[in-house]
């Protein structure tokens, strides 16, 4: 007998009988001696033929020889030297082991004619097995299992019966059947029956209504047969047969009583032929079924023929075989020698694998009921898609509120709407009016107001009129206001009001707005189903096992196993056979089970040995002389080839019902007849076999050398204990490449430490394979094992029932793995999935996980205030941080023990259950009393309880229902977090998915956002099945409607991602035409659909504009797609769509800074951010919505060379072209310091990198925005080995010129620093918030959000810990950094020289001229006759220049005309003119350069002449050149030209001359006391005056007064050149009580530094501080006089 494995920790003792081999022989001897054992068999059944006492038809002989032939494997089971008789041996001292293996030597057969082996116990059966005691491991106890009451058949009275022991540790009792009159029962074997008399007391199962007859037999030999009974190879090979038609006689078998119950039997371990295995576990269980009386006996067929196919007549079958709960015949799938499964049954839903037929018989089962079964969903999708269904029944079709059929505009709660500009125009479109309706309204009037307002123009009598059946609908969108809310509440009026656009609505009845999504009573009564509607998707996966591909591969195995047992040439039948079957594996995911590794071995075996005359005449037809009678008592052989398919057929079906199995919860088979231990009693440890990973890929075996497993054991996101690697082994070869480790893992935990929610991961590492390599470098550069996939499990089901049995556990490998990083995968790309074998271990009971009992009643509250004070000090200390991501385990242990005195601080709850010392069953009762008295949190204080530091189903359902209060805006907003939270739900049916689902079904919005979010998460390599049932279940409950929609924008990115992968791949001349043409296709799409943007479902398209589609020329060569709006009243649709790129990353981004804009517009800051939408739509690629009338700054500044970046007014001037008029600049100016104030904010705190001026952009309207957000989180980008990013955040010279009104710091700039700062300290109140998104977002596979560690950079940006006013000084420090750093320029340049790509004039879309929005011609303006430089002007706006008046006189006019233009603009005219015609020669340009002042009088009259001879010379050249359209724009009248008088105006505005001796400004300062510290903040100085009129170089000194000795004093740095200093600096007093403080005068001064002179005076004041209120912060402009100064 073999051993078993060295890691188990026990050995087998070898029997007596076991058989010795003495020398090893090879494959000729083999072979020879097979034959020569064959021909010995023949002889004695023929002698042994004689012997019997019935007689067999001659057609029933020949089938049964070609049935029952023998095949001896003489290389396993070599003869034995000891022969022994059967009268010789005591049966009752043998143990079964040694019966079995006594059974399987030939000389014990050919010393006991009497009774041939044959019928009882087939050798071939026994190849494949391997015997072994049973043992149990771990914490159960090993040893032999004790004595079972159970009561074996007997052939006589129970005298002879023994008690049998059971493997598993079942002890189950075997019915006794009382009979009043002799009943015959045959041994079931696979060749003719031995016919019994019993006796009534006889305890039995009874068999099918066959012809029995008696034979001879002694009293010993039916012991010995009562014996062979109990052994599992009689077991096996004994199933009900009828292999023969039974002619001579009829026997009815009447008043037969059965027990409806089926019995386990012992299971016994086999040997396994394959050198690379490890002996297995077989569970075998014998069913009996219940009879009809009377009924006759049928002619046999082959038993087969009742598996194989269904058209046929099913044969009467008895003793069934069950393994893990499925009925089967023939050899069972081998098991991990290291544990003993228990078998399981299938519940009812899954039906009864072996039926009765018609006439009372019972089939085995058939492959297509078998597939059926496969079909059926585990008991956990069952038990979700119930409570659905429940949850559907909710939201019935009829409840207008939960399914209007449209989208409500979303509402965003703004404070003090009601301030300035409250009033807005409003254009309402109403039928049957030409024109709309206009009229003012306040922001703050109500949706119905509005209504009404309109209405007055339509109907005389509102009484009449029911105003809620009338909603206002956004032109231009399928968008609907929300009547309840006011009307600058909403997002939509909130954007007009930003980029000041007309108001457009539409008023419309219920009745008549399109209601397309509506469910309706159809949607209502469909059942739920999870896999009807996910045809359509693309899944990033092999799709698991269906039936019908499975049903052809098995009906094309079963026509190559008739084929190859009918033709005499079976050599290559069997290869047929063979590949049939390694397709049917194939198709199962590459498993190979042991039991089809050895059946094929001795397939191929079988079909070498030589068939016999029997053999050869035998007729699969069964047909014949059936007149013609046997020999009385004569057995017939086997036929060795139909024995081996018959077993193979057998281990195929083990196969597909091991996959079942393994697809169902262990719940499935529960329980009734098992007794039911607690979790909380267990005391054994945590142990389980890795067995096998099965499916690998033929590249894993060319790059990886071993490969090993990590087991991990976690609850709450963190280990339970120290992970265990299991060894590492290599590949082997069957029909596919696997990976054995067979091995046991026990976790020294025991099972009642374990909470509920422990889940175990298994990670597959690989070794790389050294010699792999293509060069020594790339070698050493690839030593470090790689992570080749993971897979969880959690330990208790979703019944709390504990894990048990064979998982085949899908490994989804890592796309790192798959593909080359920084490429895109290929269309079609599947993500490989391999399975893992892993065996838990079973016991004779079953283990539940039970909720501890809690007695709500009681409650426990201590008060704060009963505290110590340095106690109760240290505990809100604690309380007020952020979050519990800093707290040590000493504060943790501290807040636990006080955690009664915290619940007046609702939103400290997270903090105590992360302090929790563990989650042990012992201590929930504890938690959850506390849990239960908790007041309830805010809904945004609650996410954090879904994180995964909170897998506890109580706390995570209970944060659920805190959550249920947020608005569907609010949840929309963060619903990717959402849906990444679903990761730590430990089962499918938690409180989360039937939250989502709850307000998907009431809110379409919320619906169609959840569709992408999940559809984009399918590609999670570990949860991406889950996430496929919730987006099942999310279509079943949708509507028609909606499902439609869905599926249309998905048929519509198809063919978007279609066409940018074609223009990407093309080559760049050939990229216009290829996307012209490919564009054809999508035009088609629209001609038969119009279609929602899943980008914003409100936008409704109905074709493509061709024309209007183009691409950028980045380096992922996105497409502009142009869509034409389906509503009439609406703009045309732009949008970029992107392949290559993933936009998961540029959606958080976003998602994160439209978050800060509502917290700001929330406290009534309004800093005007662009907020624009992105999609990621699958794997690397999305949708990004397009915003109108914008630039990049690249663009903007290399109108003025690639120099650009270093000058401060090219945005200046770029606004200034698009806003001509003064009063739309300052507009467009103070749109810019806002916006830009939000973009420092938001790009700092979240860490935004690789900043250049090509992912920061300018809108006409003055609005900055980024885009781009490939690095975040402080990963900046690299620079060979320097950081690009090495200013906290972009800002400029020419950004702060357009701050600043000009080159000086005014007092915009300090409006800029003061709304930063403010900006900033709203958000640090949110720290929290910030940290728990972006902490749920962690499993999003983000690459640059990995960890916790990644949060560091947010929480240190935040500063969470310092006051405002520190945080004030700090981000101002920031600011003068930014500001400072030449960096920022110099990355500026160097990109523009990446990007500089100048290739004649810009396209017809482009202005020719930066100063000039359009192109003209004088075709439209008329030739000129004459031009000249008529005069020049002074200008200050915004600093000192010169503009030149150019005099034009055109043909045909009379008068001329007059057009203004700077110095910089002619030499832009002359610089492009040089690009357009280089070979021309044009007249020379005046030299820019000039000696001393540039702006000065003298410098402009020279210049005057100059350019005025430049001109007579430019147009006295060619026409080519003086008729252009460059020139033509050049001299064309701008708005600036038409404003004359502006000009006037602004000339005359000199220069600031203060009068000497004046003393002017105000000082900002904010005073406050805490702590015994008086705190000074200088904030600002403006307007100050000096006698010279020159910049002063200002800085401020303070006194306390009285103080003689000067010890008070305090000053700042210095400000350079500036009239209007930002100082932000703290000036500290500590050591000051109150009392001390109202004594004395606070006295600052601001003076000037001066290097070769005294600092002089420029203002002062003199603040007693007893008119302050020291308890508070105090911030307030003071006017400077000339106060005296210390």
């Amino acid at each position: 007998m073999a051993q078993i494995s060295s890691n188990n920790g026990f050995k087998q003792c070898s029997s007596q009988l076991e058989p010795t081999r003495t020398k090893d022989v090879d494959k000729q001897e083999a072979l020879q001696m097979e034959a020569e054992a064959l021909a010995k068999l023949q002889k004695d059944r023929q002698v042994t033929d004689k012997q019997r006492d019935f007689e067999l038809s001659s057609s029933t002989r020949q089938k049964a020889q070609v049935f029952s032939k023998q095949d001896y494997d003489l290389m396993v089971f070599p003869e034995s030297d000891s022969q022994k008789r059967a009268v010789d041996i005591d049966v009752e001292k043998l143990t079964q082991a040694e019966l079995e293996k006594l059974l399987l030597d030939d000389s014990f057969e050919s010393r006991t004619p009497v009774l041939p082996v044959t019928p009882v116990l087939s050798p071939s059966f026994s190849a494949q097995l391997y015997l072994r005691p049973s043992i149990q491991r771990g914490q159960w106890p090993p040893g032999l299992s004790g004595p079972s009451t159970y009561t074996l058949p007997s052939i006589y009275p129970s005298t002879y019966s023994k008690q049998a022991a059971f493997q598993n540790g079942f002890n189950p009792r075997m019915p006794t059947f009382p009979s009043s009159e002799p009943i015959y029962l045959r041994l079931p074997g696979q060749s003719p029956y031995f016919p019994y008399p019993l006796t009534p007391a006889t305890p039995f199962h009874p068999q099918a209504t066959l012809p029995i007859y008696q034979p001879v037999v002694s009293p010993d030999m039916a012991k010995l047969f009562d014996k062979i009974a109990s052994t599992s190879e009689f077991l096996k090979n004994g199933k009900a047969r009828t292999d023969l038609e039974i002619t001579n006689s009829k026997t009815t078998v009447s008043n037969l009583q059965v027990s409806p119950k089926s019995e386990d039997i012992s299971k016994f371990d086999w040997l396994d032929l394959d050198p690379l295995s490890k002996p297995k576990v077989d569970n075998v269980e014998v069913v009996d079924h219940e009879e009809d009386r009377n009924v006759p006996s049928l002619l046999a067929k082959d038993p087969w023929d009742a598996v194989l196919l269904e058209e046929r007549s099913p044969a009467s079958c008895h003793l069934e075989r069950k393994v893990n709960g499925n009925s089967l015949s023939g050899a069972t799938v081998t098991r991990s020698q290291s544990l003993n499964i228990r078998a399981t049954q299938l519940t009812k839903v899954q039906g009864q694998i072996s039926q009765k037929d018609s006439s009372g018989t019972t089939s085995l089962p058939t492959g297509r009921s078998l597939l059926q079964e496969i079909e059926v969903q585990n008991e956990e999708v069952a038990a979700f898609c119930q409570s659905i269904t429940k949850l559907k029944t909710k939201f019935p079709y009829t409840n207008h509120r939960t399914n209007p059929g449209y989208l409500l505009s979303p509402v965003t709660v703004q404070r003090n709407i009601c301030g300035e500009n409250a009033s807005v125009k409003v254009s309402i479109e109403i039928e049957g009016f030409q024109l709309p309706v206009t009229f003012t309204c306040d922001v703050s009037s109500t949706i119905e107001i509005v209504i009404m307002q309109a209405l007055c123009w339509v109907h005389d009598d509102l009484n009449q009129v029911d105003l809620g059946s009338y909603v206002l609908k956004v032109c231009g969108q399928e968008e609907v206001l929300q009547n309840n809310h006011c009307l600058g509440s909403h997002e939509h009026i909130q954007n007009c009001r930003k980029w000041d656009t007309e108001i457009k609505l539409q008023l419309l009845t219920f009745s008549a707005m399109c209601q397309n999504l509506a469910r309706t009573a159809e949607d209502d009564e469909a059942p739920v189903d999870l896999n009807k509607y996910l045809y359509q998707i693309e899944k990033p996966y092999k799709e698991v096992m269906t039936r019908h591909p499975v049903e052809e591969l098995l009906d094309s195995y079963h026509n190559q196993v008739e084929l190859a047992l009918k033709i005499e040439n079976q050599h290559r039948a069997v290869d047929q056979v063979i590949k049939a079957v390694r397709k049917i594996c194939s198709a199962l995911d590459g498993v190979e089970t042991p039991a089809i590794t050895e059946s094929v071995k001795k397939l191929k075996r079988a079909v070498n040995l030589p068939r016999s005359k029997s053999a050869d005449v035998t007729s699969l037809s069964g047909g014949g002389d059936t007149s013609k009678s046997s020999t009385r008592g004569s057995l017939y052989p086997e036929n060795p080839v139909q024995v081996s398919m018959d077993q193979l057929t057998a281990a195929i079906y083990d196969l597909l019902r091991l996959h079942t199995s393994s697809g169902r919860s262990t719940a499935d088979s529960i329980h009734n007849s098992r007794s039911i231990k607690e979790a909380w009693t267990t005391t054994e440890q945590l142990q389980f076999t890795i067995f096998a990973a099965h499916g690998i890929s033929s590249n894993w075996v060319s790059n990886y050398e071993k490969y090993y497993l990590i087991c991990s054991l976690s609850h709450n996101g963190k280990d339970l204990f120290k992970p265990i690697q299991s060894k590492k082994v290599g590949t082997y070869k069957n029909f596919f490449y696997l990976i054995k480790w067979d091995e046991l893992i026990i976790f020294p935990i025991q099972i009642s430490q374990l909470p509920l929610e422990s889940v175990l991961h298994l990670t597959l590492f690989g070794i790389l394979n050294q010699s792999s390599g293509s060069s020594p470098d790339s070698n050493k550069q690839r030593k470090g094992p790689e992570a080749l996939g993971r897979v969880s499990l959690p330990l208790f089901d979703f019944k709390r029932f504990l894990t048990c049995g064979t998982k085949l556990l899908y490994l989804w490998t890592s796309s790192s793995t798959n593909c080359i990083p920084g490429t895109v995968p290929k269309k079609g790309y599947l993500m490989e999935r391999i399975v893992l074998q892993v065996d838990f271990p079973c016991s004779t009971f079953d283990i539940i996980y039970t909720t501890p009992q809690v007695d709500r009643s009681i409650t426990q509250q201590h008060n704060l205030e009963t505290l110590e004070n340095d106690i109760k000090g240290k505990l809100l200390n604690i309380l007020h941080r952020d979050s519990s991501l800093g707290l040590s385990k000493e504060d943790k242990a501290f807040l636990w023990e006080k955690r009664y005195y915290c619940l007046k601080h609702p939103n400290c709850l997270p903090k105590i259950l992360a302090s929790a010392p563990n989650w042990k069953w012992v201590n929930l009762a504890r938690t959850y009393s506390l849990l239960y008295q908790w007041p309830p949190l805010y809904p945004l204080a609650s996410l954090e309880l879904l994180d995964s530091k909170f897998a506890d189903q109580e706390v995570r359902s209970l944060a659920v229902t805190w959550i249920e209060a947020i608005s569907d805006d609010e949840l929309t907003d963060l619903l990717p977090q959402f849906v990444q939270a679903l990761k730590y739900e430990i089962y499918l049916n938690s409180s989360l998915v039937r939250f989502l689902l709850s307000r998907a079904l009431g809110n379409i919005q919320i619906a169609h956002s959840l569709y992408w979010l999940l559809k984009d998460a399918l590609h999670d390599t570990q949860f991406g099945v889950r996430y496929e049932h919730v987006l099942g279940a999310l279509l079943s409950v949708g509507g028609k409607g909606l499902r439609e929609e869905l599926s249309k924008q998905t048929k519509l990115v198809q063919l978007l991602g279609g066409v940018a992968e074609k223009v990407r791949q093309a080559s760049g001349s050939a990229r216009q035409v290829v996307l012209q043409r490919s564009m054809e296709r999508v035009q088609s799409f629209f001609l038969k659909n119009k279609c929602r943007l899943p980008l914003k479902p409100s936008l409704v398209a109905k074709e493509l504009n061709i024309k209007s589609c183009s691409f950028f020329s980045s380096n992922a060569v996105p497409l502009k797609v142009t869509m034409v709006n389906a509503d009439p009243f609406g703009e045309e649709i732009n949008v970029m769509f992107k392949v290559g790129e993933d936009l998961r990353q540029d959606m958080l981004a976003l998602q994160m800074i439209k978050i800060m804009d509502k917290i700001w517009l929330k406290e009534g800051l309004d800093l005007r951010m662009v907020i624009f939408k992105c999609l990621s739509t699958g794997r690397d690629r999305g949708m990004v919505e397009l915003v109108p009338a914008s630039d990049t700054l690249r663009k903007i500044q290399v109108e003025y060379g690639v120099t650009g970046s270093f000058k401060d007014k090219p945005l200046a001037e770029w606004l200034r072209k698009y806003n001509p008029s003064e009063e739309e600049y300052e507009k467009a100016s103070e749109n810019f310091i806002y916006s830009c104030a939000g973009c420092c904010v938001a790009t700092y705190v979240l860490g935004i990198c690789d900043r250049h001026n090509d992912n920061i952009m300018l809108r006409s309207t003055g609005h900055m925005f980024h885009i781009d957000f490939g690095k975040f989180l402080g990963h900046a980008q690299m620079f060979g080995s320097f950081k690009r990013d090495r200013a906290p955040f972009v800002l400029t010279s020419d950004m702060a010129y357009v701050i600043n009104g000009g080159e000086k710091p005014t007092i915009r700039f300090q409006l800029f620093v003061d709304l930063c700062c403010q900006a900033y300290n709203l958000i640090r109140k949110q720290t929290n918030l910030f940290l728990n998104l972006l902490s749920l977002m962690i499993p999003s596979g983000l690459p640059e959000l990995t960890s916790v560690q990644d949060l560091k950079y947010v929480r240190d940006a935040l500063q969470p810990q310092t006051t405002d006013a520190e945080a004030t000084i700090f981000f101002t420090r920031l600011i003068e950094s930014s500001l400072g750093s030449i960096a920022t320029k110099f990355n500026f340049f160097i990109h523009n020289l990446a990007q500089l790509r100048f290739s004649g004039l810009p396209s017809n879309d482009e202005p020719i001229l930066s100063f000039s929005p359009k192109t003209y011609s004088f075709r439209q303006d008329g030739r000129i006759k004459e031009v000249s430089v008529f005069t020049y002007h002074k200008k200050y706006n915004p600093d000192k220049h010169y503009i030149y008046v150019v005099r034009i006189l055109r043909e045909g006019q009379l008068e001329p005309s007059f057009v203004f233009r700077t110095f910089d603009e002619f030499q832009e005219l002359h610089n492009k003119l040089s690009i357009i015609f280089p070979l021309w020669k044009l007249p020379g340009f005046p030299n820019r350069m000039v000696l001393g002042r540039t702006h000065i009088k003298d410098v402009a009259a020279k210049r005057k002449v100059e350019l005025n001879s430049y001109l007579q010379n430019l147009m006295s050249a060619s026409t080519d050149v003086a008729e252009c359209d460059l020139v033509c724009t050049f001299f064309h009248p701008l708005i600036r030209d038409e404003k004359a008088e502006g000009i006037a105006r602004s000339a005359g505005a000199g220069p600031f001359s203060p009068t000497p001796g004046q003393i002017g400004g105000a000082v900002k300062l904010s005073v406050s006391y805490r702590n015994g510290t008086l705190f000074i903040m200088v904030m600002h100085i403006k307007d100050l005056v000096t006698e010279d009129g020159a910049d002063p170089n200002p800085y401020v000194k303070t006194y306390l007064l009285p103080d003689t000795h000067k010890t008070s004093k305090r000053k700042t740095k210095i400000s350079r050149k500036t009239r209007n200093p930002t100082f932000n600096e703290m000036l500290v007093y500590n050591g000051y009580s109150k009392e001390t403080l109202r004594q004395r005068e606070l006295q600052l001064s601001v003076l000037s530094a001066e290097s070769l002179r005294e600092n002089f005076f420029l203002g002062g004041i003199t603040l007693p501080l007893k008119d302050f209120n020291l308890s508070k912060e105090t911030v307030k402009w003071y006017q400077l006089t000339a106060a005296t100064y210390l």
